[in-house]
């Protein structure tokens, strides 16, 4: 059987992803449909040899499509999602819809029963890049020992805001080389050489709101015991997020055993060799599609504490690879119900 599968938002740095992704992972599509504004209709998008016609968004009838991927940003998803989801399964990467208690909030390798509430609103959220990584990374921990809490701290890409947040790194680097004075635009300061502790607006209790998403969606997705405290930073690096993990478990588990776990955990990279330099940078994630695992060491300062070090390319797991894999899911699940 195949489907037939729409894009919302098939420009965009994500949108470009999810059609990359179906075509190596060889989706069953009987018809592919890219969505996006009137500006853009009419231009063509790669899908492996060939080109397809991007269609306007606004007067698109999705009567027929069985499958809608939606990447254009939450305005969009709240204006065009509802009407998509009367015909079609909705899988929306933005936040628009992840707290709501009637639509499941999915990462296939931790929570893959969540599935069985999609029809309640015929809508699937994917969770946040930061979080998806670190919930794959602990969700092997959490079954063993059972975390009671974690303190993360991330360092996240440009491309996490997009293709104009790419450009402005890009031109201010370039700028800084010929004494040209950085202009933020994207971003409240330079982003370029720089760091900057906020990521999205700031919340009444000081938290930014990109850290406040990493504490909701992990209790969501993971367990609503575990108490998380986020540290979210925007880094001067084109794509994959990284984060520095602490994780206080209920029980004891070694720095051995937690390595041991991860290297049966689907959709894990653990990075263990005897090298000094054993550990994974953004750069040598970028293009891959796991959650890389390094610097596995126990935290003596409190009892049952590891640490760790966690990359993923934010716009394939973070976004895309997530959202089609959930897509894999509901195919596995029709074919069940088939037989």
């Amino acid at each position: 059987m195949s489907y037939k599968i729409a894009i919302v938002g098939a420009t965009g740095n994500v949108g470009h992803e999810v059609l990359e992704i179906l075509h190596e992972r060889k989706f069953p599509i009987s018809e592919l449909i890219p969505l996006a504004s009137a500006r853009s209709a009419g231009k063509e998008v790669s899908f492996g040899d060939s080109n397809v016609k991007v269609r306007n968004l606004a007067d698109f009838d999705f009567k027929g499509v069985d499958i809608v991927f939606s990447a254009a940003g939450s305005g969009v998803s709240k204006e065009f999602a509802p009407k998509a989801a009367k015909h079609a399964v909705v899988i929306d990467k933005t936040s628009l819809f992840r707290m709501e208690p009637d639509i499941p909030l999915i990462v296939p390798e931790v929570n893959p029963q969540a599935l069985a509430d999609h029809t309640k609103r015929n809508i699937i959220a994917v969770p946040n890049c930061s979080t998806i990584q670190m919930v794959v990374a602990l969700k092997p921990l959490h079954d063993a020992a059972k975390i009671k809490r974690v303190v993360v701290a991330t360092y996240q890409s440009v491309s996490g805001t997009g293709k104009a947040a790419m450009d402005e790194l890009f031109n201010q680097t370039k700028g800084v080389y010929m004494n040209a004075t950085p202009e933020p635009s994207v971003y409240p300061k330079q982003i370029a050489f720089n760091l900057i502790p906020q990521i999205d607006v700031f919340m009444d209790d000081g938290m930014t709101k990109e850290e406040w998403k990493m504490v909701a969606e992990t209790k969501k997705i993971l367990d609503p015991s575990i108490k998380v405290c986020a540290s979210c930073v925007r880094v001067p690096v084109f794509i994959s997020h990284s984060e520095m993990v602490n994780v206080e478990l209920e029980r004891e588990l070694s720095a051995d055993d937690a390595r041991a776990l991860w290297r049966k955990a689907k959709g894990v990279t653990l990075v263990d060799t005897e090298s000094e330099l054993n550990y994974i940078t953004p750069i040598e994630a970028q293009g891959e599609d796991a959650v890389f695992i390094s610097r596995v060491r126990e935290d003596a300062s409190v009892e049952n504490g590891l640490n760790f070090w966690c990359v993923s390319d934010n716009l394939r797991k973070g976004a895309a690879l997530n959202a089609v894999q959930i897509a894999e899911l509901l195919v596995k699940e029709k074919k069940a119900k088939s037989t």
